[in-house]
């Protein structure tokens, strides 16, 4: 029998392969640190899960509106306005089942077959699988680690040519944790403009900023807003990673196609999760702001304890939870005769001798780097450096 070459043409998630390994190894008995998760370790707070319990006893667990309960998208509206000032109407607002989702939906409904999608490096491993599930082509813009991580304005430039349909902004970042500036917002707007392309900006980790000033990419102009899909959810912020609610907020016109490309896809987001949602977003925001200030503590953890250990180094994130380790001082070194040729073999060298579970940066299209996920406590953040530091210890 034949399959689908489009579908077997999508690569497996590199972040949840690494999580299968160390599960597998902790069923087998080893005491296993995990620097992988990409969530966050904290439960929802308890005002939304009696939310959920309402819904249910008020049965509310029907099929929804495909676009998301009007109570819902009033939320987020109201949210986008107090947060940014931005001015979005309830019709503008597309809920969908995670931000995964509603990526997914962004890309569906402005790439058609052979358009190109500009992605910086590095990149949230799923960018490339989404667009190529829409037929489309992503091109990759190098970012120097001097720079942030951000995009040259000359070097998006360079990327475009006349099949360019959509430049894709991730801000904060996964993996490296930039918040970009607004000088290079800016740049990305204008090129946007210039050139007439969509713009999807994926801001799920807006609430997770350490230093400096976060900026909404639609609130640059009137411009960057009509032309721009805002991608954002519930997951980061609230610790609702498996409510799987995720939302767009756009024109008028993208909000139509998303939601009717949504209603034959999947029908609507969950109703008991929606209702929670709505819970979340009105209701009190204290267990952030106490999660925040934490992981702050953490972020600044990880990056004294990584950057004490020669061979290593790594950048201060500014926002998300992940710090990403330059490891190309290390490349060429050997264990056991094995040799450290990239982040893939860093990382299984890592995992099979010291039990800590990093992410390798190739799948991120960065090989001199892994990722560390600083979304767990301080004591394992501290016994997983220590293994790291014996581990480039034992490189020869």
């Amino acid at each position: 029998m034949r399959y689908s070459e489009k579908a077997l043409r999508i690569a497996p998630s590199a972040t949840l392969e690494i999580s299968a390994k160390a599960a597998q190894l902790r069923s087998e008995g080893f005491d296993v640190v995990g620097f992988g998760a990409g969530e966050p370790d904290y439960d929802t707070p308890e005002y939304i899960k009696e939310a959920a319990h309402d819904a249910i006893s008020s049965g509310k667990t029907k099929y929804t509106a495909a676009a998301g309960i009007k109570e819902l998208r009033e939320a987020v509206a109201a949210r986008l306005k107090r947060r940014y000032g931005l001015e979005y109407d309830f019709k503008d607002i597309v809920i969908s089942n995670g931000a995964k989702h509603s990526l997914f939906n962004a890309f569906q409904a402005t790439v058609n077959r052979g358009d190109e999608v500009i992605i910086a490096t590095p990149y949230w491993v799923t960018y490339p699988e989404l667009v190529r599930m829409a037929d489309g082509v992503p091109v990759f813009v190098e970012c120097a680690e001097s720079n942030n991580f951000e995009p040259r304005i000359e070097d998006l430039k360079a990327a475009i040519t006349d099949k360019t349909k959509v430049i894709l902004v991730t801000n904060p970042s996964n993996p490296c944790g930039c918040v970009y500036s607004r000088k290079s917002l800016e740049d990305i707007a204008a090129v946007a403009k210039e050139y007439d392309l969509h713009v999807i900006a994926d801001e799920i980790y807006d609430e997770l900023v350490y230093d400096g000033d976060f900026v909404s990419f639609p609130t640059l102009s009137e411009d960057a807003k009509e032309r721009t899909i805002l991608v954002n959810g519930m997951s980061k912020t609230y610790a609702m990673t498996g409510w799987r609610i995720g939302y767009t907020a756009s024109n008028g016109k993208a909000a139509s196609v998303m939601s009717s490309y949504q209603s034959h896809a999947s029908s609507n987001p969950n109703s008991i999760a929606q209702y929670a949602s709505v819970a979340a977003l009105n209701g009190p925001q204290d267990d952030l702001a106490e999660m925040v200030a934490e992981y702050k503590l953490r972020r600044d953890l990880i990056v004294d304890l990584i950057n004490s250990i020669d061979g290593l180094s790594c950048r201060k994130p500014q926002g998300a939870f992940y710090a990403l380790v330059n490891i190309s001082a290390v490349k060429g070194k050997s264990i056991d005769g094995e040799t450290v040729e990239g982040s893939m073999s860093f990382c299984d060298l890592l995992l099979r001798h010291k039990y800590v579970a990093a992410v390798p940066g190739l799948p991120f299209g960065a090989d001199d780097y892994i990722r560390l996920s600083y979304a767990t406590s301080r004591d394992v953040i501290e016994e997983g450096c220590r293994r790291i530091a014996e581990f480039i210890d034992m490189l020869k």
